[in-house]
């Protein structure tokens, strides 16, 4: 959401001042440009460092998963950067095409991330059923901030009153995901790391091309977090006027 749209979205008169909330603003944009930046750098790098191994991410997953005793997750692949990822709803492990076939440090890193979150689904990881149940409630408020910030472009004042208390709601919530978001990510990384290693797939020398590869994909979940939190803030403060 860029600063002309959220000050149509908010109007006028919160306690921050107006020179403070861009400050705001901007350093929200520059924390979420160079995470984009950081993951796609440091994975472009470590996707051509490919492992002594030569395991596939596929391989890589399975062999994690079979460790951990899981046997009824599905491995498929699809489309897309980087657009990996665990559906726990059905029991699907979902790499992206590079990442599926790939044998590189970055491939392994991320296939073994998303195995990491197969591994918490079985265990019963709290913070990953926590996120599940709130899915539900997060798609419904990522559909209704859109119409929000139509509505807004029609008041004279940008949100007020009841409008006003709706955005605070749906931004709480989408904080609130997001900030649950943070340690189911960062326990998969953890749970990937140690298992890459203790299984032989990747030698502990090739660890630091996997390390960054995985908390440079864990720097994107925060740069969300702290923008949806300033936001939130912002429309709280608002609200207090």
């Amino acid at each position: 959401m860029n600063a002309p749209v959220l000050f149509a979205l908010l109007g006028n008169g919160s306690f921050l001042s107006p020179g403070l909330f861009m400050v705001l603003i901007v350093l929200v944009m520059v924390l979420s440009l160079y995470a984009q930046f950081r993951v796609s750098s440091v994975y472009n790098r470590n996707a051509k460092i490919l492992s002594r191994g030569g395991i596939t991410g596929r391989e890589a997953a399975e062999a994690v998963m079979a460790r951990a005793g899981i046997d009824d997750v599905e491995i498929t692949s699809t489309d897309g950067h980087l657009t990996d990822h665990y559906d726990p709803i059905n029991k699907r492990l979902v790499l992206s095409e590079e990442n599926y076939r790939g044998t590189s440090l970055a491939a392994l890193g991320v296939a073994a991330h998303e195995a990491g979150h197969a591994i918490q689904h079985k265990v019963g990881y709290s913070m990953l059923h926590f996120r599940m149940a709130l899915v539900p409630a997060t798609n419904i408020v990522t559909r209704v901030i859109p119409i929000l910030m139509v509505a807004s472009f029609f008041l004279v004042r940008g949100l007020t009153g009841l409008l006003l208390d709706v955005a605070i709601i749906c931004y709480a919530v989408l904080a609130f995901f997001q900030f649950v978001t943070l340690p189911v990510e960062f326990d998969a990384s953890k749970r990937a790391k140690v298992q890459l290693v203790e299984l032989g797939i990747v030698g502990r020398d090739e660890m630091p091309g996997v390390t960054q590869t995985l908390n440079a994909a864990a720097l994107t979940y925060v740069a969300a977090f702290v923008s949806s939190l300033l936001y939130l803030l912002y429309l709280v403060s608002s609200r207090r006027e």
